[in-house]
């Protein structure tokens, strides 16, 4: 089906004689062949969103309807690739075309002629049904790719066999109730509509992700979902960087959405160097990146949130738990904004559309904890983290506003904390998590049954060093008890020794549960027998200028292999307290 451009303003073209169009059908602009993608439809005029570069289009030029859905190709080579907004390979383009990429480029999303081992796991004669596993490809020495049963394929398998093939070859025959259907390695799903699924669950355990601030204070249940909103420069995307890298998941799916391109670049540099904590190998062999820069036509912003979450659901089938990364989904929102004005639909706050609400909660409830098609009994989890970047951090914009609605949990990013180097910049009076409650017998079984009181320990002297700020500022710190100095102490201790992590240190980058409790059960226990000891009359200045603090001050150092040293500063700890006391046990006295 053909029509013809009207009118063109900006990335919104709108062309008629499109009646047999459907909304958000895949369409082929002018003779340059641009992607474009129906958003409107009004009579036989369809609204039409182009992903490349409009300038020099006309009214009069042809568009080409495709018949199919924007979707992607789901099928190994997956894992590793680079792609952009609309899952376009990268790499591949800059080997064909050089660094730009050219307008109007025809490439395959996945590379059609490259051969993989399909290993078999069932045999001719087997029922299967949709989601159960055909077999599998050894994709990266991480990940073991699943071949599945397709939607509607349900059956008996009639051919399979072990062999090299590319993802369009047969690699098994399924004969169905409406006949016999060749399956191929390659599925191809509209990124518009999620992947389906037995049963939605609630979350029960943590993704743990090495860092202190969050496994500990403000945690992510694995299956939830989170926003990290901050201004420029307090952190945003090193908070993002450092859950990619050591969030135990399976599979990362990172979307650079809108960012900046030197930041991206950070990401291609450093994941193929990074060694993979559980395995060893590259971080890049378990990672999927969506590179959809600032420099890049905004509308392709816009299809990178779906291309990518698209992505995790298909690798959560396989039973897998996978990380997505959106950073920022204020620049998705910015591409939402300009395509709403130029289709001049009525404005909501601040000229965003008046369904971004949903929009957004669209993309977040796409992820989750499920029991996964299959006649197998399999758990997969997508947990989704978004980078929100108000416009001088003011959380009260629309995005920021609408996203936390939506999400349980709350990373707010401190400027104050980031220009005093305090990483991550995450502020503890404002940041909150709504699985804290949920996950708590997850923590007393698998970590230490007294964690939720270390919890609750360490969040009760950070708010109580915030309220003897006030009294410091207006009075000075000489007129606070001894008692009160020792909060202030402790409270220094926890954000200094405790919170603050140096992404860049071999050690201190990640952090294990056990270490974290560790850690948290010296620092509360130098408080819990300080109190005491002033309180039978010990000297205030020998308490804090104990040699043991400055040991207590770098075992974020100690390395996860030699955690017996905790044991050693502990006693010290104790010992030294004691001394306070003097040889013949008297306190020794002001």
């Amino acid at each position: 089906m053909q029509g013809k451009i009207v009118k063109v303003s900006g990335p919104l073209i709108v062309a008629e004689n499109m009646a047999d169009c459907r909304m958000y059908d895949v369409v082929r602009v002018s003779d340059k062949g641009l992607i474009g993608e129906v958003i409107e439809l009004r009579g036989d005029r369809a609204s039409i969103q182009v992903y490349e570069e409009t300038s020099g289009l006309g009214p009069g030029e042809v568009v080409e309807s495709t018949g199919m859905p924007l979707s992607v190709e789901l099928a190994p080579g997956l894992i590793g690739g680079i792609f952009d907004g609309i899952q376009r390979p990268l790499t591949r383009i800059a080997e064909l075309y050089g660094d730009r990429i050219t307008r109007g480029i025809s490439v395959t999303n996945l590379d059609h002629e490259k051969e993989w081992e399909f290993i078999p796991l069932v045999k001719v004669g087997d029922k299967v049904c949709a989601g159960d596993f055909l077999g599998y490809v050894q994709e990266t020495p991480i990940v073991s790719h699943k071949i599945m049963v397709p939607q509607g394929a349900d059956g008996t398998v009639t051919s399979i066999e072990r062999g090299m093939f590319n993802i369009t070859q047969t690699v098994a025959k399924i004969a169905t109730k409406s006949g016999e259907r060749e399956v191929s390695m390659l599925t191809r799903w509209p990124v518009r509509r999620g992947r389906p699924y037995r049963e939605k669950m609630s979350p029960t355990m943590p993704m743990i992700t090495g860092q202190r601030v969050i496994d500990t204070l403000f945690p992510i249940a694995r299956g939830g979902v989170a926003a990290v909103p901050g201004p420029f420069g307090s952190g945003k995307t090193v908070v993002q960087h450092q859950l990619a890298k050591w969030a135990d998941a399976d599979i990362i799916v990172y979307i650079g959405c809108g960012e900046r391109g030197n930041e991206m670049t950070d990401v291609l540099n450093e994941f193929p160097a990074l060694k993979d904590p559980k395995t060893g190998e590259a971080l890049m062999k378990r990672t999927v990146l969506i590179a959809n820069t600032s420099d890049m036509p905004v509308a392709a912003r816009e299809a990178s949130i779906y291309t990518g979450i698209t992505i995790a659901e298909y690798f959560r089938d396989m039973g897998l738990n996978v990380a997505i990364m959106a950073d920022s989904t204020s620049r998705w929102a910015e591409a939402l904004r300009e395509m709403s004005g130029r289709l001049e639909e009525m404005p909501g706050e601040e000229g965003y559309p008046a369904y971004l609400s949903s929009r957004l909660a669209e993309f977040y409830e796409r992820a989750g904890i499920v029991k996964t098609l299959g006649s197998d009994e399999r758990v997969g989890s997508i947990t989704a983290i978004g980078a929100v970047s108000p416009a001088g951090g003011d959380l009260s914009e629309p995005v920021a506003q609408a996203t936390l609605r939506i999400v349980k949990v709350f990373w707010g990013l401190s400027s104050s904390l980031a220009y005093r180097r305090h990483f991550p910049a995450i502020d503890w009076l404002v940041s909150y998590s709504l699985y804290a409650d949920r996950l708590t017998a997850w923590y007393t079984r698998n970590a230490s049954p007294d964690f939720n009181e270390l919890r609750a320990f360490a969040i009760r002297i950070l708010q109580e060093e915030a309220e003897l700020d006030e009294i410091v500022r207006l009075v000075g710190a000489d007129s606070l008890s001894y008692q009160d100095r020792l909060i202030l102490e402790t409270a220094k201790s926890i954000r200094e020794d405790f919170l603050h992590q140096n992404a860049f240190h071999e050690t201190d980058t990640y952090t294990s549960i056990a270490k974290q409790v560790r850690m948290l059960r010296l620092i509360r226990e130098y408080h819990r027998l300080g109190a005491e000891a002033l309180a039978a009359g010990a000297a205030y200045e020998k308490l804090v200028n104990l040699p043991v603090r400055e040991k207590i001050g770098r075992v974020k150092y100690i390395e996860e292999s030699d955690l017996a040293a905790f044991d050693g500063i502990m006693e010290q700890l104790k010992r030294e307290i004691r001394e306070l006391e003097g040889g013949d046990g008297r306190v020794e006295r002001v």
